[in-house]
């Protein structure tokens, strides 16, 4: 169930990062103005917020998923 979960997650994380990887190469022209000393599509940049983001959208997806699987299925449902 965990593994489902972080999967399921990872995906929809790799599936944003790549299309706001995409918006930002298109609309790089745009955030020129935005950011000083920096060219919009500098690869460090870009490549350490896009491995932030994936760590804190993992993160977000695992700690609820791990504490989920440690819940006995019966004591859920009967809660409900």
């Amino acid at each position: 169930m965990l593994g489902l979960v972080v999967r399921r997650a990872a995906a929809l994380t790799a599936a944003g990062l790549a299309v706001g990887l995409v918006g930002t190469a298109a609309l790089g022209g745009l955030l020129a103005g935005l950011v000083y000393g920096l060219s919009p599509t500098d690869p460090a940049t870009l490549a350490g917020v896009a491995l932030l983001l994936a760590a804190v959208a993992l993160g977000a997806s695992w700690l609820p998923a791990r504490r989920v699987a440690k819940l006995d299925p019966l004591t859920a449902i009967r809660h409900e």
